[in-house]
């Protein structure tokens, strides 16, 4: 699995409690943060409504199957990409009927 480098700022107060915690559990602050979004990811993905807007993004073609099946797991992402497909095909005979 690759890495990617990030920066983004957090809250004075949030950075200090993380470097305490990072302190305590003899870890650093990245590790700390790391696995309080890991947490917080997998704490969501059981949320139906973040599943349905996690496929509605994939059907809108804003994010890409593998990232998709990230989220829902390969058999759901499969039957999702089956019927991207069918709708895909539906769209494309609606607007050839529509030029005739």
């Amino acid at each position: 699995m690759g890495s990617t480098k990030v920066n983004f700022r957090l809250p004075d107060d949030l950075v200090e409690k993380a470097d305490v915690a990072a302190e305590v559990s003899h870890r650093n602050r990245t590790e700390i943060v790391k696995e309080a979004l890991q947490e917080y990811l997998e704490a969501i993905e059981d949320d139906e409504a973040f599943k349905e807007a996690v496929i509605e993004l994939y059907l809108d073609d804003r994010i890409g199957f593998d990232t998709l099946k990230e989220f829902i797991g390969r058999q759901d992402a499969e039957s999702v990409k089956a019927s991207k497909t069918i709708l895909d095909q539906g769209e494309d005979l609606a607007d050839e009927l529509a030029d005739l």
